[in-house]
């Protein structure tokens, strides 16, 4: 959109979405952190859905245009003025018309730039905030002095809240464990440390999905999540179950509602690839902290030949060099077979790699996703995994479509298959 049209639809849906909120009263529960927000949104809209209406944000609607969207119940227009005006006069029938109105609002609120959240929690009042993980170098540092104010900025949605809200936090991310002090809300903690409220224990992953357990104040409970790959899945089950005890759910009607969990499109999807291989898809974005996490996967998993397929991670500012290269650093101590790298700053991925010792005749450089995914098919065997991530802007989607073995369903399959998407 244009800024000057942008600025006035902004405003627009901002004043309908404030007095939606002022006449229907929803309890909010406000998620954000610098990886699964969405993974936890769509896991905390399961436990609540298990006994309240709840609505939820559309895919990763969390700016200052997304929320208000999601408060509205509408998609966003794109750039077609005729559909931002239709969501206008959605916005209108919602508060003259609507007869019920959702009892909680799952909302992701994500923080771009200085003040985002500032502004955010202006006018969006949340019962509970959920903060799933920050990491070291967070994304988005590329616009803030450093990560120091941009942790300090998504602190502010825990700082909006009052004795009679919730703080759920992630004791084992150093950063959101420091959220603790010095706040009025009531905190439920979570993570794999003896300290959490909710902890997890005996973690395992096989070939279908992973298993632990969860004690909450002496009570435990058995998990299994079927296609769910890695450890950072735990977090995002441990986060909605933590929202859903701030909503009046208990421990084993939470359990039972997140093992209905599926995958999102693009995060950590195992699909299968050409020539008998298999493909863990997590092409939907990536960040130095979930980077870690999709190696650590396919370092665990079982496999003959590991292949690594992995673009630029956008945002990341002076920290960016450094990031890529420890990122590449990582992969030989890992098992990696193969690396083909996607974009200038993958580059440095590459450059960590041989560093660390990493083969230089298996390491392949390339500038487009489509062109790495075709060599990756060329060498694909029998046995091979290949991980494939990076963020949007690299559309490691495309990759993927060259190695699966069943293109023809990649509507269902892949992450952005719209129009809107393919015409960019």
């Amino acid at each position: 959109m244009k800024t000057l049209f942008k600025k006035i639809i902004i405003a627009i849906l901002k004043l309908e979405a404030k007095i939606i909120l002022a006449r229907f009263r929803p309890k909010i529960i406000a998620v954000s952190g610098t990886v699964g927000k969405t993974s936890a949104k769509e896991a905390i809209a399961l436990v609540l859905e298990s006994e309240f209406y709840v609505r939820k944000s559309e895919k990763s609607y969390n700016s200052e245009i997304g929320v208000p969207l999601t408060i509205i119940g509408a998609k966003t227009g794109w750039g077609s003025l005729k559909q931002w005006l239709s969501i206008i006069l959605k916005g209108l029938k919602v508060f003259l018309f609507a007869g019920d109105y959702p009892k909680f609002l799952i909302l992701e609120m994500g923080v771009d730039r200085p003040k985002d959240m500032e502004k955010m929690v202006s006018w969006v009042k949340p019962y509970a905030a959920v903060i799933t993980a920050v990491g070291t170098i967070p994304v988005h540092v590329q616009y803030f002095s450093g990560p120091e104010e941009l942790i300090s900025e998504k602190r502010k949605l825990v700082e909006c809240l009052s004795e009679n809200n919730w703080a759920v936090l992630n004791i084992d991310d150093k950063a959101v464990s420091a959220f603790r002090k010095n706040i009025s809300a009531q905190a439920i903690t979570f993570g794999f440390s003896e300290s959490a409220d909710l902890v997890a224990s005996n973690y395992k992953m096989d070939g279908d999905g992973i298993v632990f357990k969860i004690n909450y104040k002496g009570n435990i409970v058995p998990v299994r999540l079927d296609k769910f790959f890695g450890r950072h899945n735990v977090y995002t089950v441990l986060a909605a179950i933590g929202a859903g005890l701030a909503g009046g759910i208990n421990l084993v009607k939470s359990v039972e509602a997140v093992s209905k969990m599926k995958p999102p499109l693009g995060r950590m999807n195992l699909l299968e690839g050409i020539n008998g291989s298999l493909i863990f898809d997590d092409s939907y974005n990536s960040s130095p902290i979930a980077a870690e996490a999709a190696i650590e996967v396919l370092s665990e998993y079982p496999a003959k030949r590991r292949i690594a397929v992995l673009g630029d991670m956008k945002e990341l500012g002076e920290f960016s060099h450094s990031e890529h290269e420890r990122i590449g650093e990582l992969l030989r101590a890992k098992d990696v077979w193969l690396l083909f790298t996607v974009g200038q700053e993958a580059e440095f991925i590459a450059e960590g790699a041989r560093r660390s010792g990493f083969d230089a005749f298996k390491i392949f450089e390339f500038s487009d996703s489509s062109e790495a995914g075709e060599a990756v098919k060329n060498i694909i065997q029998e046995g091979d995994l290949i991980l494939v991530k990076g963020s949007q802007s690299a559309r490691m989607e495309k990759a993927v479509e060259k190695i699966m073995a069943h293109p023809e369903n990649k509507e269902n399959l892949l992450v952005r298959q719209e129009e809107e998407w393919k015409n960019r």
